[in-house]
């Protein structure tokens, strides 16, 4: 039997949400606020759908996943948008939960939202750890910086013995310094302690990912980035745990953009204008191929390192590794020359993304490995 279609905006907040309704009828009405809470969302669909189908959605904020979920068990459609990609009119100036509420159902109705890609449980845990693990990384270069600072306003230089700095040898040397004033030695233990904090607290973090990664149904596609020179386990890892299945990017370019590797556009009749890169996409993600883009000033070469991690991976894979290190090798050397080597990393780092796209091709999607 055919039932008409109710389109639900939802605007969530921590403890409420705002619903709007686009009737089968055409008129949208705004139904007020709900408590943001199982038993009352669970409610709200059960008289909403009494007489029609129902569609919501809502965006995608610091709220998560947890709504989609239990909407998605109680068998209704629903979408978590990019609130990036939402159509607004710039004459609008008056922004409210309910006004949200009510563009959302409008728009889902005329089919104008985008949806973002929604991890499961166990994938976004993955993803969790990652941004713990770089949240880790990002707080320890602060309070190497801190401590660095505070040495340096002291007048106290580490002597060239000591090696690479933050190396075993040179907060071997660290540990013997002293200072006269009880403030300045105080300062400088609490800033040490800090430091050899975050260094645990990241190196309790990479034991973590080994090991949730050893057992996650990602680990082919692991091993198979791993195969690509300039990405390892954490690169890998950050790039499952980010993207997930590579398989639902349609394409590179389609890949690339979701990075935000791609360079922004501006065009109007004749004109042709393109500029920087456009950011829009995964930072995190950008970061580590950015990263794992600077390898390919080196001559391509298969070193022992990268040897062993191609054991076991399937042959195409490391045909597609050997193409990669000579294509971005050309490319950073014919852009290097006009463009500067800093400027060479962007569109190196975004050919990288497209092998990435063409290893995770290769392997078998998560979804088919995971049933």
């Amino acid at each position: 039997m055919f039932q008409p279609i109710r389109y639900v905006g939802l605007d969530v907040s921590k403890e409420t949400i705002a619903v709007a309704v686009a009737e089968p009828d055409g008129t949208v009405v705004e139904y007020g606020d709900i408590p943001n809470d199982s038993s009352s969302v669970r409610r709200l669909v059960e008289k909403l759908s009494r007489d029609a189908q129902l569609k919501t959605a809502y965006e995608a904020g610091p709220t998560g996943y947890p709504l989609h979920r239990q909407l998605t068990s109680l068998g209704i459609e629903n979408k978590v948008v990019a609130p990036s990609l939402i159509p607004r009119r710039s004459g609008d100036r008056v922004k409210t939960d309910q006004r949200d509420a009510v563009q959302l159902a409008r728009l889902l109705r005329s089919g104008d939202l985008t949806p973002v890609w929604v991890p499961d449980e166990a994938h976004e845990a993955l993803r969790d750890l990652v941004r713990a693990r770089d949240d880790a990384r990002t707080e320890g270069l602060r309070t190497k910086h801190h401590l660095s600072k505070f040495l340096l306003r002291q007048g106290v230089i580490a002597p060239a013995r000591v090696g690479r700095a933050w190396s075993a040898q040179h907060q071997a040397w660290l540990s013997t310094l002293t200072f006269r004033d009880r403030a300045g030695q105080v300062t400088f233990d609490d800033y040490l302690a800090c430091v050899r904090a975050a260094i645990e607290r990241v190196r309790r973090l990479d034991a973590a990912l080994l090991e949730c990664g050893a057992s996650s149904p990602h680990v082919e596609l692991l091993r198979a980035l791993q195969a690509v020179r300039g990405i390892g386990f954490l690169t890998a890892v950050t790039i499952v745990a980010e993207a997930g299945d590579l398989h639902r990017f349609r394409s590179a370019p389609a890949f690339m953009a979701y990075v935000g590797l791609v360079p922004s556009e501006h065009s109007s009749g004749g004109s042709k204008r393109r500029g920087h890169i456009t950011k829009t996409g995964n930072r995190l993600l950008r970061h580590v191929l950015g990263e794992a883009a600077h390898h390919a000033r080196l001559q391509p070469r298969v070193s022992e390192a990268l040897r062993q991690r191609q054991q076991g991976v399937p042959k195409v894979v490391v045909e597609i590794s050997w193409r990669c290190q000579q294509r971005l090798h050309h490319k950073y050397r014919h852009l290097g020359g006009r463009i500067g080597r800093q400027r060479t990393i962007s569109p190196v780092a975004r050919e990288l993304a497209g092998f990435v796209w063409a290893v995770g091709q290769a392997v078998q999607p998560i979804a088919a490995v995971a049933a």
